[in-house]
């Protein structure tokens, strides 16, 4: 009698096995991906006007030390990193800036040897893990600006703190880390331009 033949399928009880182990690996690798964020942050705060049209120079700057935020994963040597880079962060916070110097009552320009001045620089911006609670994780954004007035002589400086932290049963998305980003960075442009002392001096 012929041999009978193989089956090609494997049994219900390895399949489930099988399954499992395809939906770790497609995890695994999802989560071990880059995210590049292009965010948009914006300044909605109802800002100080201290200006009568006076013409001030205005200069952002990415003072920072690299444009990787941190990991997804919260591990140094992660392949899952989060980046934003100062080419495409630059211009949007020069139009914010910008957009934030003209509510004070006052005619932004580009011209560096133009005073009153006023340059924003992004000092930090970073992604970490926190100790979250058990079985959730927890994202730990921080950004730093610093702003400094020069009129008359005269140089005001100011720092400006965001923080925030978002807990997740499921490490967040490229969207979700953009969404949280942008929120950071808004927020910073925020108290920057809400800080009465910057338009005071310039309006010298």
């Amino acid at each position: 009698m012929p041999s009978p033949m193989p089956n090609p399928m494997p049994s219900p009880r390895l399949r489930l096995p099988l399954l499992a182990l395809l939906l770790l690996t497609l995890l695994l690798a999802g989560c071990s991906s880059p995210h590049y964020l292009q965010v948009d942050p914006r300044v909605s705060a109802e800002l100080p006007r201290s200006g009568q049209g006076q013409a001030v120079a205005v200069h952002v700057v990415d003072g920072r030390d690299s444009e990787v935020l941190g990991t997804r994963s919260g591990a140094e040597m992660s392949a899952a990193t989060i980046t934003v880079q100062a080419h495409e962060l630059v211009p949007k916070l020069q139009a914010q800036a910008e957009e934030a110097v003209r509510q004070m009552g006052f005619s932004p320009t580009r011209q560096t040897d133009t005073t009153p001045r006023l340059t924003l620089t992004l000092m930090r911006l970073d992604y970490a893990r926190g100790d979250g609670v058990p079985v959730l994780g927890e994202a730990v954004l921080e950004a730093v600006f610093q702003a400094e007035a020069v009129n008359a002589g005269t140089t005001y400086t100011g720092t400006y703190t965001s923080r925030r932290s978002q807990s997740y049963a499921l490490r967040p998305s490229r969207e979700a880390n953009t969404r949280m980003v942008n929120e950071l960075l808004s927020d910073g442009l925020n108290r920057s331009f809400r800080d009465p002392e910057l338009g005071a001096l310039l309006a010298r």
